[in-house]
């Protein structure tokens, strides 16, 4: 029930938060590529305090990170509504991400150490609960109140929740039973909070700029990958590294964080696709956006439980192929959007599309810890939530930019085209709009093909951990 609430509250930020940014343009007066930052910059900072989840748990106590990371939550989300500025809101939203990076993964953490390897699946699917609500409700939710009461209220409404949350923690958590924790390692948490941030914005940059020989676009790449190549040789150095790379020795783990990586693109770079096609050529309010991109919450509801207990019965692996092959093949129709694309077909596909996110995600999750042993849980839990929210913020920062600089191209002056309202845009320029997302989204469907190839590796790697269990198992129960 914690583990949920807090979950909720960051994960429904994120969808309400989509459909508003086409309003936040509008209101700020700037562009996609400078409006994705919102979203980016919240994934960047939930990916740069999520390695820190193991150690802090360990040292601070579960219970006591859990509540104050949702009390910063709910904090900033205040803050967010009192913005004057994009850098000003961009900043606060930095400050909620680091806030919400911890409820996850802390959580999991907790769960998946009391399940055990044979109930992960089941498990895993309960904590997809709030994936699969807060989709439903959020864009809904998110249109309701932008069109009404204003773009504030997407972050005002998280302070009931956050709330219930803490309060939630306080009453039902035990109390907490530390650890011993490892020696800190400021080093290794500068380097990656440095790093993957600055290759997210050299990317962004440059697709912005059109070229890499731009200094504002390679040097950042440069440094990132200077800086995470160096945390890399200097953690296999170390016994007790911030991310435990000796992992990806392992198969499977490595597998799962491939199909990690792009699914978190392909899942949170689509979402700010949608909102903005419906708001911009099909100029539709936010409500009825919400209310049109309702159906992917739903088959994402839909499939998990299903998915939890296929995994349980026959492994995550095999589930996990099967929902990729369903999420890419529901990706198809949006690479042929145009301004007037039947919206039933659109809800349907993104029915589908939900329904193959629900069965890949957490049965990936669920294949990498059958490979593992149960130590080594925490520190897969941790780097799996890491590799797919840095997988989230460069799919974000990239499809942003890629949909910026097309949309810029049917602009007069170039550059990128921000959002209007108000204006009656004639059909061949919003059929000319249209067909800027329709070939956003073969980027889309590209990311979902590149998480099918790991995923049956991570196949093969579960099958032969789950038959040396049940030898293992055997042969206990013989002697």
């Amino acid at each position: 029930m914690v583990v949920i609430a807090g979950a909720f509250m960051s994960i429904l930020d994120t969808t309400i938060v989509n459909v508003a940014l086409y309003d936040l343009g509008i209101s700020f007066k700037e562009g996609v590529d400078s409006i994705q930052w919102i979203v980016t910059g919240y994934m960047l900072a939930m990916a740069a305090v999520i390695p820190l989840s193991g150690w802090i748990a360990l040292r601070v106590g579960p219970k006591r990170i859990f509540i104050i990371s949702a009390v910063l939550f709910t904090l900033s989300s205040l803050l967010c509504a009192m913005a004057w500025s994009l850098p000003s809101l961009i900043t606060f939203r930095v400050i909620q991400g680091a806030g919400g990076g911890l409820l996850m993964p802390v959580g999991q953490m907790m769960l998946a150490q009391a399940a055990g390897p044979k109930r992960v699946g089941r498990v895993m699917s309960i904590v997809a609960i709030p994936m699969l609500i807060a989709p439903v409700l959020g864009p809904m939710l998110g249109g309701f109140l932008v069109d009404g009461p204003g773009w504030e209220w997407i972050f005002l409404v998280n302070l009931p929740v956050g709330i219930t949350a803490v309060i939630l923690a306080i009453r039902l958590l035990p109390p907490d039973t530390r650890g011993q924790a490892w020696k800190f390692d400021p080093l290794g948490v500068a380097l990656m909070a440095v790093g993957i941030p600055a290759i997210t914005y050299g990317l962004a940059e440059t697709g912005s700029k059109g070229t890499f020989t731009t200094p504002s676009a390679w040097i950042p790449v440069v440094v990132g990958v200077a800086l995470t190549t160096f945390y890399v040789m200097y953690a296999l150095r170390r016994e007790r590294p911030l991310l435990n790379v000796r992992l990806f020795q392992n198969r499977g783990f490595s597998a799962a964080s491939v199909t990690a990586f792009a699914l978190g693109a392909t899942l949170f770079g689509g979402m700010i696709l949608l909102p903005m096609y419906e708001q911009g050529p099909r100029m539709e309010s936010a409500m009825m956006t919400g209310m049109l991109l309702a159906p992917q919450g739903l088959g994402a509801a839909i499939g998990a439980p299903i998915a939890g207990r296929l995994t349980d019965r026959h492994g995550g692996g095999i589930v996990a192929i099967f929902g990729l092959m369903l999420l890419t093949i529901a990706t198809l129709p949006f690479t042929m959007l145009t301004a007037t694309t039947p919206q039933w077909l659109i809800m349907l596909a993104l029915l589908f599309r939900g329904m193959g996110i629900g069965a890949s995600m957490m049965p990936a999750f669920a294949a990498a810890y059958a490979a593992l042993s149960r130590s080594e849980i925490p520190d897969a839990t941790s780097q799996l939530n890491v590799v797919q929210r840095v997988g989230g913020s460069l799919g974000s920062a990239v499809l942003a930019v890629l949909l910026g600089r097309r949309l810029g191209e049917i602009t007069a002056g170039g550059g990128s085209a921000a959002p209007r309202r108000g204006v009656d845009i004639p059909l061949p320029v919003r059929e000319k709009m249209a067909d800027a997302y329709a070939y956003t989204h073969w980027w889309v469907l590209a990311l979902g093909l590149v998480a099918l190839l790991p995923a049956t590796v991570l196949f093969r790697v579960e099958k032969t951990a789950r038959a040396a269990r049940i030898r293992e198992a055997a042969s206990e129960t013989n002697v």
